[in-house]
């Protein structure tokens, strides 16, 4: 049964970074987690604020631009205590996005548990 699952599901069809984010948005997940000036990270409305110690990140999506390292990105899934799904953008090493100081160490703090995407994107 989860064969069939996983081979309708089309999750081999996200291949960039747009295909993901439009699967997680199918999924309800369109929740971009944004650091803040204070070094938490929040949701777009600030309605949730979180600690590092508050967030797991799921999966890691790494791509790599063709002809130009600048294009390359990371795509960090996360999930709260509570359940909610969300993610966090970010370009590799010394072409990240974050200049805020601290990111790079707040993300490192995260605990890790790499889930198998079918798990995430089908809820199993």
């Amino acid at each position: 049964m989860k064969k069939e699952v996983i081979a309708n599901s089309h999750l081999d069809d996200m291949n960039t970074l747009s295909q993901v984010l439009n699967k997680l948005r199918e999924r309800g997940f369109d929740n971009e987690l944004k650091f803040s000036d204070h070094g938490r990270m929040q949701s777009e409305e600030g309605k949730d604020i979180y600690d590092a110690e508050d967030l797991k990140i799921i999966k890691t999506y790494r791509f790599e631009g063709a002809s130009d390292p600048s294009d390359s990105s990371v795509l960090y899934i996360m999930e709260d205590k509570k359940g909610k799904k969300g993610y966090v953008i970010d370009a590799y090493g010394m072409y990240s996005t974050h200049d805020e100081e601290g990111f790079d160490d707040f993300i490192k703090k995260i605990p890790v548990e790499d889930r198998e995407e079918q798990y995430i994107f089908h809820g199993l």
